[in-house]
Protein backbone atom coordinates (compact mmCIF):
# COMPACT_ATOMS: atom_id res chain seq x y z
CA UNK A 1 0.00 0.00 0.00
CA UNK A 2 1.31 3.29 -1.08
CA UNK A 3 1.79 5.50 2.25
CA UNK A 4 -0.42 8.36 0.27
CA UNK A 5 -3.25 5.89 0.47
CA UNK A 6 -2.48 4.58 4.07
CA UNK A 7 -2.42 8.43 5.38
CA UNK A 8 -5.50 8.74 3.72
CA UNK A 9 -6.98 6.12 4.66
CA UNK A 10 -5.93 7.10 8.14
CA UNK A 11 -8.13 10.54 8.29
CA UNK A 12 -10.91 8.63 6.92
CA UNK A 13 -11.24 6.48 9.64
CA UNK A 14 -11.19 9.31 12.00
CA UNK A 15 -14.54 10.25 11.03
CA UNK A 16 -12.88 13.33 8.28
CA UNK A 17 -14.86 13.32 4.86
CA UNK A 18 -12.95 16.92 3.83
CA UNK A 19 -9.55 17.92 3.32
CA UNK A 20 -8.65 21.76 2.95
CA UNK A 21 -5.94 22.41 0.84
CA UNK A 22 -4.31 24.08 -1.73
CA UNK A 23 -2.52 21.62 -4.88
CA UNK A 24 1.90 22.22 -5.00
CA UNK A 25 4.02 19.46 -6.37
CA UNK A 26 5.12 18.09 -2.54
CA UNK A 27 1.46 16.62 -2.14
CA UNK A 28 0.27 15.65 -5.68
CA UNK A 29 0.19 12.55 -4.64
CA UNK A 30 -1.72 12.72 -1.24
CA UNK A 31 -3.96 15.07 -3.18
CA UNK A 32 -4.45 11.72 -5.85
CA UNK A 33 -5.08 9.19 -3.18
CA UNK A 34 -8.00 11.72 -2.31
CA UNK A 35 -9.12 11.30 -5.75
CA UNK A 36 -9.35 7.68 -5.33
CA UNK A 37 -12.10 7.86 -2.75
CA UNK A 38 -15.32 8.16 -2.89
CA UNK A 39 -15.93 8.41 0.68
CA UNK A 40 -13.80 11.58 1.01
CA UNK A 41 -13.44 15.23 -1.04
CA UNK A 42 -10.57 17.90 -1.41
CA UNK A 43 -11.71 21.46 -1.11
CA UNK A 44 -9.42 23.62 -3.04
CA UNK A 45 -9.10 26.69 -1.80
CA UNK A 46 -6.95 29.73 -2.96
CA UNK A 47 -4.93 30.62 -0.06
CA UNK A 48 -3.31 27.85 2.06
CA UNK A 49 -4.30 30.08 5.07
CA UNK A 50 -8.10 29.98 4.06
CA UNK A 51 -7.00 26.56 4.35
CA UNK A 52 -6.18 26.23 7.96
CA UNK A 53 -9.10 28.54 8.61
CA UNK A 54 -11.61 26.39 6.99
CA UNK A 55 -10.04 23.27 8.42
CA UNK A 56 -10.30 24.96 11.93
CA UNK A 57 -14.31 25.83 11.86
CA UNK A 58 -14.44 22.48 10.54
CA UNK A 59 -13.33 20.86 13.41
CA UNK A 60 -15.03 23.18 15.86
CA UNK A 61 -18.80 22.10 14.03
CA UNK A 62 -17.45 18.56 14.20
CA UNK A 63 -16.10 17.73 17.00
CA UNK A 64 -13.41 16.17 15.74
CA UNK A 65 -10.54 16.72 13.70
CA UNK A 66 -9.95 19.12 10.46
CA UNK A 67 -7.26 18.83 7.92
CA UNK A 68 -5.33 20.49 5.56
CA UNK A 69 -2.61 19.95 3.26
CA UNK A 70 0.14 22.59 1.55
CA UNK A 71 2.98 22.13 -0.41
CA UNK A 72 6.17 22.68 0.80
CA UNK A 73 7.39 26.16 1.60
CA UNK A 74 5.34 28.83 0.92
CA UNK A 75 2.48 26.97 1.13
CA UNK A 76 3.55 25.84 4.68
CA UNK A 77 4.55 28.45 5.73
CA UNK A 78 0.99 29.85 4.58
CA UNK A 79 -0.42 27.33 7.12
CA UNK A 80 1.10 29.28 9.84
CA UNK A 81 -1.50 31.68 11.01
CA UNK A 82 -4.35 29.00 10.94
CA UNK A 83 -2.07 26.63 12.73
CA UNK A 84 -1.70 29.68 15.77
CA UNK A 85 -5.76 30.05 15.90
CA UNK A 86 -6.27 26.34 16.18
CA UNK A 87 -3.01 26.19 19.11
CA UNK A 88 -4.27 29.59 20.86
CA UNK A 89 -8.31 28.20 20.55
CA UNK A 90 -7.68 24.42 21.50
CA UNK A 91 -8.78 23.31 18.14
CA UNK A 92 -8.05 19.65 16.82
CA UNK A 93 -6.06 19.53 13.92
CA UNK A 94 -3.87 18.17 11.61
CA UNK A 95 -1.64 19.77 9.27
CA UNK A 96 0.32 17.86 6.68
CA UNK A 97 2.51 19.22 4.52
CA UNK A 98 4.79 18.35 1.93
CA UNK A 99 8.46 18.48 1.67
CA UNK A 100 11.22 17.53 -0.82
CA UNK A 101 12.63 14.14 -1.09
CA UNK A 102 14.61 13.50 1.66
CA UNK A 103 17.76 12.57 -0.15
CA UNK A 104 17.56 17.02 -1.10
CA UNK A 105 16.87 17.72 2.12
CA UNK A 106 20.09 19.71 4.39
CA UNK A 107 18.95 18.44 7.61
CA UNK A 108 22.12 19.77 9.72
CA UNK A 109 24.10 20.14 6.85
CA UNK A 110 24.90 24.40 7.36
CA UNK A 111 23.15 25.25 4.17
CA UNK A 112 20.10 27.55 4.20
CA UNK A 113 18.74 25.03 1.19
CA UNK A 114 19.17 22.48 -0.99
CA UNK A 115 15.99 21.47 -2.41
CA UNK A 116 13.21 23.54 -4.39
CA UNK A 117 11.24 25.10 -2.07
CA UNK A 118 12.65 22.82 0.59
CA UNK A 119 11.71 25.04 4.28
CA UNK A 120 11.74 23.38 8.16
CA UNK A 121 8.49 23.69 8.54
CA UNK A 122 8.74 22.07 11.86
CA UNK A 123 10.84 24.12 13.32
CA UNK A 124 8.53 26.99 12.33
CA UNK A 125 5.15 25.55 14.21
CA UNK A 126 6.91 23.80 16.74
CA UNK A 127 5.78 26.90 19.60
CA UNK A 128 1.96 26.71 18.20
CA UNK A 129 1.69 23.07 17.64
CA UNK A 130 1.20 20.06 20.86
CA UNK A 131 3.26 17.34 18.15
CA UNK A 132 5.32 18.44 15.02
CA UNK A 133 7.62 15.77 13.54
CA UNK A 134 8.83 15.33 9.87
CA UNK A 135 8.42 11.58 8.91
CA UNK A 136 11.85 10.21 7.60
CA UNK A 137 11.07 6.61 7.66
CA UNK A 138 7.88 5.19 5.95
CA UNK A 139 7.50 2.15 8.40
CA UNK A 140 6.86 4.62 10.85
CA UNK A 141 3.63 6.64 9.28
CA UNK A 142 1.12 4.47 11.58
CA UNK A 143 2.84 5.64 14.64
CA UNK A 144 3.43 9.11 13.71
CA UNK A 145 -0.33 9.88 12.09
CA UNK A 146 -1.57 7.88 15.48
CA UNK A 147 0.43 10.12 18.07
CA UNK A 148 -0.27 13.08 16.04
CA UNK A 149 -3.50 12.67 16.68
CA UNK A 150 -3.81 11.31 19.89
CA UNK A 151 -2.27 14.56 20.81
CA UNK A 152 -4.48 16.77 18.88
CA UNK A 153 -7.62 15.21 20.59
CA UNK A 154 -6.57 15.07 24.32
CA UNK A 155 -6.21 16.86 27.40
CA UNK A 156 -6.36 20.31 25.74
CA UNK A 157 -6.97 20.07 22.10
CA UNK A 158 -4.92 21.52 20.02
CA UNK A 159 -3.10 21.60 16.38
CA UNK A 160 -0.58 18.89 15.08
CA UNK A 161 2.00 18.92 11.72
CA UNK A 162 2.95 16.09 10.16
CA UNK A 163 5.83 16.96 7.56
CA UNK A 164 5.96 13.92 4.56
CA UNK A 165 8.49 13.91 2.10
CA UNK A 166 8.10 13.11 -1.43
CA UNK A 167 9.98 10.20 -1.57
CA UNK A 168 8.30 8.71 1.44
CA UNK A 169 4.64 9.79 -0.03
CA UNK A 170 4.91 7.04 -2.93
CA UNK A 171 6.79 4.49 -0.91
CA UNK A 172 4.98 1.33 -0.46
CA UNK A 173 4.29 -0.31 3.10
CA UNK A 174 2.51 -3.09 4.31
CA UNK A 175 0.25 -1.68 7.00
CA UNK A 176 -0.03 -5.13 9.08
CA UNK A 177 3.67 -4.80 9.86
CA UNK A 178 3.30 -1.32 10.85
CA UNK A 179 4.35 0.10 14.40
CA UNK A 180 1.85 1.65 16.29
CA UNK A 181 2.14 4.45 18.65
CA UNK A 182 -0.37 3.25 21.37
CA UNK A 183 1.84 -0.33 22.25
CA UNK A 184 4.60 2.17 22.69
CA UNK A 185 6.15 3.06 25.98
CA UNK A 186 6.08 6.36 24.83
CA UNK A 187 1.71 6.36 24.87
CA UNK A 188 2.24 4.48 27.98
CA UNK A 189 4.12 7.00 30.12
CA UNK A 190 1.73 9.78 28.94
CA UNK A 191 -1.08 8.07 29.83
CA UNK A 192 0.41 7.44 33.64
CA UNK A 193 1.84 10.84 33.35
CA UNK A 194 -1.87 12.71 32.66
CA UNK A 195 -2.41 15.04 35.90
CA UNK A 196 -6.08 16.19 35.07
CA UNK A 197 -8.54 13.97 36.92
CA UNK A 198 -10.89 11.71 35.02
CA UNK A 199 -12.94 11.80 38.63
CA UNK A 200 -13.22 15.19 40.66
CA UNK A 201 -12.88 13.73 44.56
CA UNK A 202 -16.54 13.97 46.17
CA UNK A 203 -15.80 16.32 48.52
CA UNK A 204 -14.88 18.74 46.27
CA UNK A 205 -18.09 18.23 44.20
CA UNK A 206 -20.21 18.53 47.32
CA UNK A 207 -18.28 21.29 48.36
CA UNK A 208 -19.87 23.08 44.80
CA UNK A 209 -22.84 21.94 45.43
CA UNK A 210 -22.96 23.95 49.05
CA UNK A 211 -21.38 26.75 47.39
CA UNK A 212 -24.27 27.21 45.12
CA UNK A 213 -27.07 26.61 47.60
CA UNK A 214 -25.02 28.85 49.92
CA UNK A 215 -25.28 31.83 47.24
CA UNK A 216 -27.45 34.77 46.90
CA UNK A 217 -25.87 36.09 43.69
CA UNK A 218 -24.70 33.24 41.73
CA UNK A 219 -23.12 33.28 38.13
CA UNK A 220 -21.82 30.62 35.94
CA UNK A 221 -18.88 32.04 33.52
CA UNK A 222 -19.02 30.00 30.57
CA UNK A 223 -16.16 29.38 28.28
CA UNK A 224 -15.02 28.01 25.02
CA UNK A 225 -13.75 24.81 26.82
CA UNK A 226 -17.51 23.88 27.08
CA UNK A 227 -17.45 23.52 23.32
CA UNK A 228 -14.03 22.70 23.41
CA UNK A 229 -15.29 19.18 25.65
CA UNK A 230 -18.18 18.84 23.44
CA UNK A 231 -20.29 19.03 26.78
CA UNK A 232 -22.56 21.80 25.75
CA UNK A 233 -25.68 19.04 26.27
CA UNK A 234 -24.75 18.28 30.22
CA UNK A 235 -23.84 22.13 30.65
CA UNK A 236 -27.49 22.96 29.34
CA UNK A 237 -28.39 20.31 31.62
CA UNK A 238 -26.55 21.72 34.61
CA UNK A 239 -28.29 24.66 34.19
CA UNK A 240 -31.43 23.55 33.91
CA UNK A 241 -31.17 21.96 37.11
CA UNK A 242 -29.15 24.64 39.00
CA UNK A 243 -31.20 27.98 37.70
CA UNK A 244 -27.95 29.52 37.86
CA UNK A 245 -27.40 32.79 35.89
CA UNK A 246 -25.38 32.56 33.02
CA UNK A 247 -22.53 34.63 31.36
CA UNK A 248 -20.14 34.19 28.37
CA UNK A 249 -16.88 34.59 27.31
CA UNK A 250 -16.39 35.88 23.91
CA UNK A 251 -15.61 31.79 23.00
CA UNK A 252 -18.60 30.65 24.69
CA UNK A 253 -21.04 32.41 23.68
CA UNK A 254 -23.01 29.53 21.79
CA UNK A 255 -22.69 27.14 24.54
CA UNK A 256 -26.34 28.26 25.26
CA UNK A 257 -28.92 29.60 23.41
CA UNK A 258 -29.95 33.34 24.05
CA UNK A 259 -33.30 32.54 24.24
CA UNK A 260 -32.74 30.67 27.47
CA UNK A 261 -33.64 32.48 30.92
CA UNK A 262 -30.84 31.84 32.60
CA UNK A 263 -28.68 33.38 29.97
CA UNK A 264 -26.89 36.80 30.58
CA UNK A 265 -24.96 38.10 27.81
CA UNK A 266 -21.23 38.43 27.33
CA UNK A 267 -18.69 39.64 29.52
CA UNK A 268 -15.62 41.32 28.47
CA UNK A 269 -13.52 44.97 27.31
CA UNK A 270 -16.18 44.99 24.70
CA UNK A 271 -18.64 43.12 26.45
CA UNK A 272 -22.27 43.65 27.66
CA UNK A 273 -22.21 46.34 30.57
CA UNK A 274 -25.32 44.69 31.78
CA UNK A 275 -23.62 41.41 31.88
CA UNK A 276 -19.98 42.98 33.05
CA UNK A 277 -22.05 44.35 36.40
CA UNK A 278 -23.98 41.10 36.67
CA UNK A 279 -20.60 39.32 37.14
CA UNK A 280 -18.94 42.19 39.24
CA UNK A 281 -22.01 42.01 41.70
CA UNK A 282 -22.02 38.33 42.47
CA UNK A 283 -21.24 36.34 45.47
CA UNK A 284 -20.32 33.24 43.98
CA UNK A 285 -18.65 32.58 40.78
CA UNK A 286 -18.67 29.00 38.62
CA UNK A 287 -15.99 29.28 35.85
CA UNK A 288 -15.83 26.40 33.72
CA UNK A 289 -13.60 26.15 30.59
CA UNK A 290 -12.26 29.89 30.61
CA UNK A 291 -8.45 31.25 30.71
CA UNK A 292 -9.73 34.09 32.14
CA UNK A 293 -7.70 36.65 30.12
CA UNK A 294 -6.83 39.82 30.02
CA UNK A 295 -9.94 41.01 27.51
CA UNK A 296 -12.08 38.82 30.17
CA UNK A 297 -11.02 40.42 33.43
CA UNK A 298 -9.72 43.94 32.34
CA UNK A 299 -6.32 45.18 33.20
CA UNK A 300 -7.28 45.20 37.10
CA UNK A 301 -7.65 41.59 37.87
CA UNK A 302 -7.34 42.26 41.23
CA UNK A 303 -10.71 43.84 41.01
CA UNK A 304 -12.53 40.64 38.75
CA UNK A 305 -15.43 39.35 40.87
CA UNK A 306 -13.44 40.64 44.17
CA UNK A 307 -17.23 40.22 46.24
CA UNK A 308 -17.04 36.74 45.13
CA UNK A 309 -15.96 33.01 46.36
CA UNK A 310 -14.55 31.73 42.97
CA UNK A 311 -14.04 28.21 41.27
CA UNK A 312 -11.98 27.61 38.29
CA UNK A 313 -12.52 24.05 36.61
CA UNK A 314 -10.54 23.73 33.66
CA UNK A 315 -8.18 21.17 31.90
CA UNK A 316 -5.16 22.64 31.55
CA UNK A 317 -3.09 23.08 34.78
CA UNK A 318 -1.47 25.95 33.51
CA UNK A 319 -4.80 28.43 33.40
CA UNK A 320 -5.64 27.77 37.17
CA UNK A 321 -4.33 30.82 39.46
CA UNK A 322 -2.59 32.07 36.32
CA UNK A 323 -4.45 35.52 36.48
CA UNK A 324 -7.00 35.27 38.86
CA UNK A 325 -6.78 33.89 42.15
CA UNK A 326 -9.75 31.15 42.99
CA UNK A 327 -10.50 30.19 45.87
CA UNK A 328 -11.08 26.58 44.51
CA UNK A 329 -9.39 25.05 41.15
CA UNK A 330 -10.30 22.03 40.00
CA UNK A 331 -7.92 20.36 36.92
CA UNK A 332 -10.45 18.00 35.22
CA UNK A 333 -11.86 17.24 31.79
CA UNK A 334 -14.65 19.53 31.25
CA UNK A 335 -17.12 17.21 30.08
CA UNK A 336 -16.02 14.48 32.92
CA UNK A 337 -16.85 17.03 35.11
CA UNK A 338 -20.65 18.37 34.12
CA UNK A 339 -21.20 14.51 33.93
CA UNK A 340 -20.05 13.91 37.59
CA UNK A 341 -21.68 17.29 39.36
CA UNK A 342 -25.09 15.97 37.20
CA UNK A 343 -25.09 12.83 38.79
CA UNK A 344 -24.46 14.45 42.18
CA UNK A 345 -27.05 17.24 42.10
CA UNK A 346 -29.78 14.63 41.48
CA UNK A 347 -31.25 14.46 44.74
CA UNK A 348 -30.36 18.10 45.53
CA UNK A 349 -32.54 21.04 45.78
CA UNK A 350 -32.00 24.65 44.09
CA UNK A 351 -34.21 27.56 44.59
CA UNK A 352 -33.86 29.60 41.94
CA UNK A 353 -32.55 33.65 42.65
CA UNK A 354 -35.49 35.78 41.96
CA UNK A 355 -34.51 38.62 43.88
CA UNK A 356 -30.95 38.50 41.61
CA UNK A 357 -32.68 37.64 38.27
CA UNK A 358 -34.87 40.42 38.92
CA UNK A 359 -31.80 42.58 39.67
CA UNK A 360 -29.82 41.34 36.55
CA UNK A 361 -32.69 42.20 34.44
CA UNK A 362 -32.53 45.51 35.90
CA UNK A 363 -29.13 46.11 34.77
CA UNK A 364 -30.04 44.64 31.15
CA UNK A 365 -33.06 47.10 30.92
CA UNK A 366 -31.63 50.20 31.58
CA UNK A 367 -28.02 49.73 30.19
CA UNK A 368 -28.44 47.71 26.53
CA UNK A 369 -26.40 48.59 23.76
CA UNK A 370 -29.32 49.06 21.17
CA UNK A 371 -30.43 52.93 20.93
CA UNK A 372 -34.14 54.17 20.16
CA UNK A 373 -34.25 54.37 16.52
CA UNK A 374 -36.82 57.03 16.48
CA UNK A 375 -37.22 58.80 12.88
CA UNK A 376 -33.56 58.03 12.32
CA UNK A 377 -32.60 56.27 9.15
CA UNK A 378 -29.34 55.63 9.19
CA UNK A 379 -28.12 52.41 10.40
CA UNK A 380 -26.74 51.72 13.93
CA UNK A 381 -24.55 48.41 14.28
CA UNK A 382 -25.66 46.69 16.84
CA UNK A 383 -29.56 47.67 15.94
CA UNK A 384 -28.30 45.82 12.42
CA UNK A 385 -26.73 42.64 14.37
CA UNK A 386 -29.82 42.11 16.54
CA UNK A 387 -32.37 42.82 13.39
CA UNK A 388 -29.86 40.00 11.42
CA UNK A 389 -30.20 37.63 14.58
CA UNK A 390 -34.26 37.64 14.33
CA UNK A 391 -34.32 37.10 10.27
CA UNK A 392 -31.71 33.64 11.24
CA UNK A 393 -33.10 30.21 11.57
CA UNK A 394 -32.27 27.77 13.97
CA UNK A 395 -29.47 25.84 13.23
CA UNK A 396 -27.85 28.51 11.58
CA UNK A 397 -23.67 28.70 11.41
CA UNK A 398 -22.37 32.58 11.90
CA UNK A 399 -18.91 33.21 11.61
CA UNK A 400 -17.38 36.88 12.85
CA UNK A 401 -14.59 37.96 11.50
CA UNK A 402 -11.99 40.66 13.67
CA UNK A 403 -13.04 44.27 14.13
CA UNK A 404 -15.35 46.32 15.15
CA UNK A 405 -18.52 44.23 13.63
CA UNK A 406 -17.18 40.99 15.50
CA UNK A 407 -17.82 42.69 19.19
CA UNK A 408 -21.15 44.28 17.40
CA UNK A 409 -22.37 40.76 16.82
CA UNK A 410 -21.19 39.48 19.96
CA UNK A 411 -23.21 42.22 21.87
CA UNK A 412 -26.22 42.06 19.63
CA UNK A 413 -26.75 38.97 17.77
CA UNK A 414 -29.03 36.75 19.77
CA UNK A 415 -28.36 32.90 19.12
CA UNK A 416 -31.65 30.63 18.66
CA UNK A 417 -31.39 26.88 19.24
CA UNK A 418 -28.54 24.64 17.07
CA UNK A 419 -26.90 27.78 16.32
CA UNK A 420 -23.51 28.35 16.16
CA UNK A 421 -21.52 31.57 16.72
CA UNK A 422 -17.43 31.30 15.49
CA UNK A 423 -15.03 33.79 17.09
CA UNK A 424 -11.48 33.92 16.41
CA UNK A 425 -10.25 34.32 19.86
CA UNK A 426 -6.72 34.20 20.80
CA UNK A 427 -5.47 34.60 17.29
CA UNK A 428 -7.54 37.48 16.10
CA UNK A 429 -6.85 36.85 12.71
CA UNK A 430 -8.72 39.26 10.25
CA UNK A 431 -9.61 37.36 6.96
CA UNK A 432 -10.56 34.55 9.46
CA UNK A 433 -14.53 34.45 9.03
CA UNK A 434 -15.45 33.75 4.99
CA UNK A 435 -12.66 30.80 5.33
CA UNK A 436 -14.85 29.38 8.39
CA UNK A 437 -17.68 29.77 6.42
CA UNK A 438 -16.36 27.45 4.09
CA UNK A 439 -15.38 25.02 6.67
CA UNK A 440 -18.82 25.28 8.39
CA UNK A 441 -20.56 24.87 5.12
CA UNK A 442 -20.01 21.58 4.13
CA UNK A 443 -21.10 20.14 7.35
CA UNK A 444 -24.58 22.01 7.09
CA UNK A 445 -27.28 22.02 4.77
CA UNK A 446 -28.53 25.21 6.90
CA UNK A 447 -27.72 28.84 5.52
CA UNK A 448 -23.99 30.28 7.32
CA UNK A 449 -23.84 33.59 7.91
CA UNK A 450 -20.46 35.38 7.39
CA UNK A 451 -19.95 38.97 8.99
CA UNK A 452 -17.23 40.96 7.82
CA UNK A 453 -16.06 44.32 7.58
CA UNK A 454 -14.40 46.53 4.94
CA UNK A 455 -11.07 45.83 5.90
CA UNK A 456 -10.94 42.20 6.83
CA UNK A 457 -12.83 40.76 3.99
CA UNK A 458 -10.04 41.80 1.59
CA UNK A 459 -7.58 39.15 3.29
CA UNK A 460 -9.37 36.40 1.99
CA UNK A 461 -11.51 37.68 -0.41
CA UNK A 462 -9.97 35.52 -2.81
CA UNK A 463 -11.92 32.65 -1.56
CA UNK A 464 -15.34 33.53 -3.30
CA UNK A 465 -13.97 31.79 -5.87
CA UNK A 466 -14.38 28.75 -3.60
CA UNK A 467 -17.79 29.91 -2.33
CA UNK A 468 -18.81 30.01 -5.96
CA UNK A 469 -17.10 26.78 -7.48
CA UNK A 470 -18.84 24.64 -4.73
CA UNK A 471 -22.33 26.77 -4.62
CA UNK A 472 -21.98 27.06 -1.30
CA UNK A 473 -24.86 28.87 1.22
CA UNK A 474 -23.04 31.25 2.78
CA UNK A 475 -24.48 34.80 3.03
CA UNK A 476 -21.59 37.26 3.71
CA UNK A 477 -22.10 40.55 5.30
CA UNK A 478 -19.77 43.55 4.95
CA UNK A 479 -20.67 45.99 7.31
CA UNK A 480 -18.42 48.77 5.77
CA UNK A 481 -17.35 51.89 7.29
CA UNK A 482 -14.56 52.93 5.21
CA UNK A 483 -12.00 52.07 7.54
CA UNK A 484 -10.41 49.62 10.10
CA UNK A 485 -12.42 50.53 12.77
CA UNK A 486 -11.28 49.23 15.50
CA UNK A 487 -8.09 50.69 15.85
CA UNK A 488 -8.87 53.68 14.64
CA UNK A 489 -11.72 54.18 17.40
CA UNK A 490 -8.27 53.48 19.90
CA UNK A 491 -6.14 56.64 17.62
CA UNK A 492 -9.40 58.68 18.77
CA UNK A 493 -9.23 57.91 22.33
CA UNK A 494 -5.06 57.24 22.84
CA UNK A 495 -3.27 59.60 19.62
CA UNK A 496 -5.21 62.52 19.70
CA UNK A 497 -7.51 61.77 16.90
CA UNK A 498 -4.73 61.03 14.30
CA UNK A 499 -6.09 58.47 11.96
CA UNK A 500 -2.57 56.99 9.72
CA UNK A 501 -3.28 54.31 8.08
CA UNK A 502 -6.95 53.68 9.26
CA UNK A 503 -9.06 55.34 6.89
CA UNK A 504 -9.66 55.12 3.34
CA UNK A 505 -12.34 54.88 0.62
CA UNK A 506 -13.40 50.87 0.52
CA UNK A 507 -13.74 49.48 -3.48
CA UNK A 508 -17.22 48.74 -4.51
CA UNK A 509 -17.88 44.71 -2.81
CA UNK A 510 -21.13 44.56 -4.79
CA UNK A 511 -19.09 44.87 -7.68
CA UNK A 512 -16.46 42.77 -6.82
CA UNK A 513 -19.05 39.98 -6.13
CA UNK A 514 -20.14 40.73 -9.77
CA UNK A 515 -16.79 39.13 -11.12
CA UNK A 516 -17.34 36.34 -9.52
CA UNK A 517 -20.81 35.77 -10.11
CA UNK A 518 -22.21 35.87 -6.70
CA UNK A 519 -25.17 38.24 -5.96
CA UNK A 520 -24.94 41.09 -4.19
CA UNK A 521 -27.32 43.76 -2.42
CA UNK A 522 -26.54 46.79 -1.42
CA UNK A 523 -27.51 48.67 2.16
CA UNK A 524 -27.51 52.31 2.80
CA UNK A 525 -30.48 53.18 5.08
CA UNK A 526 -32.31 51.72 7.68
CA UNK A 527 -35.63 51.53 6.22
CA UNK A 528 -34.86 49.22 3.20
CA UNK A 529 -32.10 46.60 5.61
CA UNK A 530 -34.89 44.32 6.81
CA UNK A 531 -36.21 43.72 3.66
CA UNK A 532 -32.65 43.17 1.37
CA UNK A 533 -31.42 41.03 4.94
CA UNK A 534 -34.95 38.66 3.69
CA UNK A 535 -34.45 39.11 0.42
CA UNK A 536 -30.74 37.63 0.64
CA UNK A 537 -31.36 34.81 2.95
CA UNK A 538 -34.05 33.99 1.19
CA UNK A 539 -31.36 33.25 -1.67
CA UNK A 540 -30.42 29.51 -2.67
CA UNK A 541 -26.72 29.90 -3.30
CA UNK A 542 -23.96 32.45 -2.09
CA UNK A 543 -24.97 36.20 -1.27
CA UNK A 544 -22.43 39.19 -0.71
CA UNK A 545 -24.72 42.22 1.54
CA UNK A 546 -22.99 45.26 1.27
CA UNK A 547 -24.06 47.27 4.46
CA UNK A 548 -23.06 50.62 5.15
CA UNK A 549 -22.48 52.27 8.27
CA UNK A 550 -21.29 55.64 9.51
CA UNK A 551 -17.48 56.22 9.35
CA UNK A 552 -17.30 57.13 13.17
CA UNK A 553 -19.10 54.21 13.77
CA UNK A 554 -17.83 53.31 17.59
CA UNK A 555 -17.79 49.81 19.58
CA UNK A 556 -19.29 50.90 22.88
CA UNK A 557 -19.33 50.34 26.25
CA UNK A 558 -16.02 49.05 25.97
CA UNK A 559 -13.22 49.08 29.06
CA UNK A 560 -10.66 50.93 28.66
CA UNK A 561 -6.96 50.47 31.10
CA UNK A 562 -7.01 50.67 34.70
CA UNK A 563 -11.03 50.35 35.36
CA UNK A 564 -12.60 47.07 36.79
CA UNK A 565 -15.30 45.81 34.50
CA UNK A 566 -18.29 47.01 35.67
CA UNK A 567 -16.97 50.43 34.82
CA UNK A 568 -17.17 50.89 31.30
CA UNK A 569 -16.77 53.32 28.51
CA UNK A 570 -18.83 56.06 27.97
CA UNK A 571 -18.42 56.04 32.25
CA UNK A 572 -21.06 56.13 34.01
CA UNK A 573 -22.08 59.03 36.79
CA UNK A 574 -19.92 57.84 39.93
CA UNK A 575 -23.19 57.48 42.12
CA UNK A 576 -25.22 56.30 39.40
CA UNK A 577 -23.08 53.37 38.94
CA UNK A 578 -22.62 53.49 43.24
CA UNK A 579 -26.16 53.24 43.08
CA UNK A 580 -26.39 50.45 40.81
CA UNK A 581 -24.07 48.02 42.57
CA UNK A 582 -24.40 45.70 45.27
CA UNK A 583 -21.07 45.93 46.51
CA UNK A 584 -18.41 48.98 47.28
CA UNK A 585 -17.04 50.36 44.31
CA UNK A 586 -13.40 50.23 43.82
CA UNK A 587 -12.24 53.88 45.07
CA UNK A 588 -11.98 56.24 42.73
CA UNK A 589 -8.10 57.24 44.15
CA UNK A 590 -7.18 54.11 42.40
CA UNK A 591 -8.43 54.32 39.26
CA UNK A 592 -6.06 56.70 37.07
CA UNK A 593 -7.77 59.40 35.03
Amino acid sequence: MKVSDYIVDFISKKGVSHVFEFIGGAIVHLIDSIALRDDMKTISVRHEQSGAFAAECYARINGKLGVAMATSGPGALNLVTGIGSCYFDSVPCLFITGQVNTYEYKFDRPVRQIGFQETDIVSVVKSLTKYAEMVVEANKIRFHLEKAVYFAQSGRPGPVLLDIPMNLQRQDVDPEQLESFFDSTEYKEIVQSETYRKAVPDDQIQLIIRLIQEAKRPIILAGGGIRTANGQQQFEHFVNRTNIPVACSLMGLDVLPHTHPSYVGLIGSYGNRYANMALANADFILILGSRLDTRQTGTRPDTFGRAAIKVHIDVDANELNAKVNTEVVIHAELKDFLDQINGAIANHDFIAPTAWNEKIQQFRSKYSELPDQGTNNTIDPNRFMEMLSSNCNEGDIVCLDVGQHQMWASQSFHLKEQQRLINSGGMGAMGFAIPAAIGSAFLTTNNVIAIVGDGAVQLNIQELDTIKRYKLPIKIFVVNNNSLGMVRQFQELYFDGRKQSTVYDAPNFCNIAMAYEIESFNIINWSEAERIVQQALNCKGPVLVNVEVSKDSAVNPKLVVNRPIEDMYPHLDREELREMMLIDLVEEVDVPK
